[in-house]
C-alpha cells in the first residue's frame, strides 16, 4: 500500500473527525452539518482515493474495492442529505443514515481484513 505523508494523514484524520460531528450535529443543525458533513467526506473520499494498493495479491485488491465502495456510500449519503435538506428528489426522509451505515460497516471491516491480509502475506 502506498502511505499517506503527513500532511495527507492529518486531512484523512480530520476529514474523518468532520464527517462524524457532521452527521451527530444533523438533528439539531441540519444545513450546518450537511456542509460540515460534505467537507469531511470530501477530505476522507479524496484521501482515501490517494492510498492505492501497488500489489497483485487477488484479496487485498478485492477488500480495497469495498474500501472504495464504501467512500461512495458516503458520498450517497451526502447526496440524500442534501435531497433531504432542500426536499427534492425521493430522499426526503432519512434514507441518508442507510448509505452512511453501509458505508461505515464496509470501512469497518476493511480497516481490518487488510493489515490482517498484509502481515499474513508477509507484505
Amino acid at each position: 500500500m502506498k502511505e499517506l505523508n503527513t500532511l495527507e494523514n492529518l486531512c484523512f484524520r480530520l476529514g474523518a473527525v468532520l464527517m462524524l460531528v457532521g452527521a451527530a450535529l444533523h438533528v439539531l443543525f441540519p444545513y450546518t452539518s450537511m456542509l460540515i458533513y460534505g467537507i469531511g467526506t470530501l477530505m476522507f473520499t479524496l484521501m482515501q482515493v490517494r492510498t492505492e494498493y501497488l500489489g497483485r495479491d487477488i484479496t487485498i485488491m478485492r477488500l480495497r474495492r469495498q474500501q472504495l465502495l464504501g467512500c461512495c456510500c458516503f458520498v450517497l449519503a451526502l447526496v440524500m442529505m442534501s435531497m433531504q435538506q432542500h426536499q427534492w428528489g425521493p430522499c426526503r426522509r432519512q434514507e441518508w443514515v442507510v448509505a452512511l451505515t453501509i458505508g461505515c460497516i464496509l470501512e469497518l471491516y476493511t480497516s481490518f481484513r487488510i493489515p490482517q491480509e498484509m502481515k499474513k502475506r508477509g507484505i
